[in-house]
Formats: structure tokens, sequence, C-alpha cells
């Protein structure tokens, strides 16, 4: 069975709040989870200016050790949270100098 860790949704129209979920890869997005991990607010109180963010660290490894992959909007949270290693950047550009060497030994 393929698991993943993406999020559900939940809360109001245009006023979401996302629960971070382990769930069968297969199964819908609101689906019953295996384990509910966190939750995610992306919008905060007027008042104040972070987004909350709340995450069971040693699940979350646990899920993460077992082979769940994470979606691309809760792998940013968690490279944020240090779980995971930061992804490159542009992981398809080719650094100058390499280009420079591989380019020189083609033409010689």
């Amino acid at each position: 069975m393929a698991v993943r860790i993406r999020f559900a949704r939940h809360g109001l129209r245009n006023r979401p709040m996302f629960h971070i979920v382990a769930m069968n890869a297969r199964s819908k997005r609101n689906g019953k989870p295996l384990e509910k991990l966190g939750t995610y607010n992306p919008h905060p109180n007027t008042d104040e200016e972070a987004k909350h963010i709340t995450l069971d660290f040693a699940r979350t490894k646990y899920w993460l050790g077992v082979g769940a992959q994470p979606t691309d909007g809760v792998r940013f949270l968690l490279e944020r949270a240090g779980l995971l290693p930061p992804r490159p950047l542009y992981p398809n550009v080719r650094r100058s100098a390499e280009a420079v060497t591989t380019s020189a030994g083609q033409h010689s």
C-alpha cells in the first residue's frame, strides 16, 4: 500500500484549514486517514502575522521512515520544519564550470 503525507481540507468556504494526514495514495482527499499528523492554518488571525502549524514530529518521522511520500505542499512545510533536507532550487540546471569542462571535452 502506497502511503502519502498530504493535506485534508477542512474549515469554511474561503477560509480553509488543513489537516496534515498520512493516507493511502488512492483514497479521496478528505477520506479517512491512517493517522492525523498535524494541522496547518494558512490564514492567521488579523492580529497575528505567522501562519499556524502544528506537527507531531515523532509520528511524521515514523511515516517518512517507512516510506511515505509527502506531496509538494507538505514537503515544503516539512523542509521548513527541518524534517526533510531542502531540495535544490534548480535541479536540472548544470553549473557553468561543469558545462565548460564537458563542452570542452566534446569538441576535442
